[in-house]
């Protein structure tokens, strides 16, 4: 029920659940040395010790790892050692920390759930460095699904797609283009960069952190057929939706900039400005686009295509604890399968259209892209030849399109800087 630190004369009482919390605290930490850290310089750190700086809290010391008191200003380190060579390097990922007690105990727990849980950050030694950039979520994958791109038919209907997303599904703005007549925006979460951005540091929100998916949003002022007329139902073409998780979301905002809100019990349909369908469940994800649903004629014909294209079949994602067991998240669709390039990034779900009947195009969809690393990515259909000049036509006619690693990186940065 109490925690004594030698140094304080005073007795910390800790009331409610934070004996759980304390006892967690100090069970975790012996167990996460054989963890790794992957610096911003690119090399692979062995965790060697693990320091709790937290003035007049308390203090305890582990076999393995040591909690100290000490007098200096609070913070969280990680210090860890290069083993390559024998080298004995030190590097401290410093986390402020409040200086009432309170607010100290619950950054800790924070710092604590994000070492011992995260698997960003912290990997076991087994893992091999990353094929899609330098990311450890990536090491698995030679490719991603990376990015959606939609077009809108005028200014307008930009603007409402804009407010649509960033007012009502909490997108942000990442970046943005125009090129003679062509406007190009790229919304999303959070850094589409594959490597841990420079200013990341433990424990931040994912929001901060690299590998997030986009929605690539195009507006040509030359072109003259529209692609979407407001009202119309497109969840029975090509795209059924695109499923993204938060912690909340705004319905009157999507609402007000002219969205389609089908129904609403739990979770969200809604069908955005520019004809895309949206299913928004409040719940968590490293990266809140989780998939694209895909109406399929025939789900093994699609399923065959996208394993062609390295698509693996993986677990369905789940955004809540219940797994799909209550109204605020559906279980996964009855017959239908879900693939990705790597269980971190975004993936596609496949689903039977009713009847097996054709499945029309949705015409505001222009492609789904798949960032590669030339290197160890491969394509088995010999029809495909040079992959960043390629464009191919999915079994619900779906483009995609291929971008290097390199090039999307300097893309990225180029409109960055």
């Amino acid at each position: 029920q109490s925690v004594k630190s030698a140094h304080t004369p005073k007795m910390i009482r800790l009331k409610g659940n934070c004996h759980i919390i304390i006892a967690f605290l100090l069970g975790v930490f012996p167990y996460i040395s054989s963890f790794i850290i992957k610096s911003t310089s690119t090399e692979i750190l062995k965790c060697s010790r693990i320091s709790i700086d937290v003035p007049q809290l308390w203090t305890r010391c582990c076999s393995r790892n040591n909690l100290r008191f000490v007098s200096r200003r609070p913070s969280f380190s990680l210090l860890a050692t290069n083993d390559k060579g024998g080298a004995s390097d030190e590097i401290s990922y410093p986390i402020p920390i409040c200086n009432d007690r309170r607010g100290a105990l619950s950054q800790l727990v924070r710092a604590a759930a994000f070492v011992s849980c995260s698997e960003t950050i912290l990997e076991r030694s087994d893992v091999a460095l990353a094929a899609v950039g330098t990311l450890p979520e990536f090491a698995d994958a030679s490719g991603i699904l990376q990015r959606l791109t939609v077009s809108v038919a005028d200014e307008s209907q930009q603007e409402s797609m804009i407010k649509f997303l960033v007012d009502g599904l909490m997108f942000k703005i990442l970046r943005q283009r125009t090129i003679g007549s062509v406007t190009d925006t790229w919304l999303g979460y959070g850094p589409e960069q594959c490597s841990i951005p420079s200013d990341f540091t433990i424990p931040m929100s994912y929001g901060l952190y690299g590998g997030h998916a986009s929605i690539h949003l195009q507006y040509d002022s030359s072109a003259l057929n529209p692609t979407y007329k407001s009202g119309d139902d497109t969840t029975k073409q090509s795209i059924a939706y695109l499923q993204v998780a938060l912690p909340t979301y705004r319905i009157s905002q999507m609402v007000k900039n002219n969205g389609n809100v089908l129904d609403a019990y739990g979770y969200v349909n809604v069908i955005s400005p520019s004809g895309l369908p949206f299913r928004a469940i409040i719940g968590i994800r490293s990266d809140p686009i989780m998939f694209v649903a895909i109406n399929c004629q025939d789900v093994q014909k699609s399923k065959a295509f996208y394993q062609k294209l390295g698509f693996l079949e993986q677990s369905y994602p789940y955004a809540r604890p219940s797994n799909g067991k209550g109204q605020f998240e559906p279980p996964q669709e009855a017959n239908s399968v879900y693939l990705s390039l790597s269980q971190n990034s975004m993936g596609v779900l496949l689903r039977q259209s009713k009847n097996k009947k054709a499945v029309q195009p949705n015409r505001s969809v222009r492609s789904l892209s798949i960032v590669f690393d030339p290197a160890t990515y491969s394509v088995s259909d010999e029809s495909v030849i040079g992959l960043e000049s390629t464009a191919i036509i999915d079994p619900s006619g779906i483009p995609i399109s291929f971008i290097s690693v390199n090039s999307f990186e300097k893309e990225e940065k180029s409109m960055m800087a």
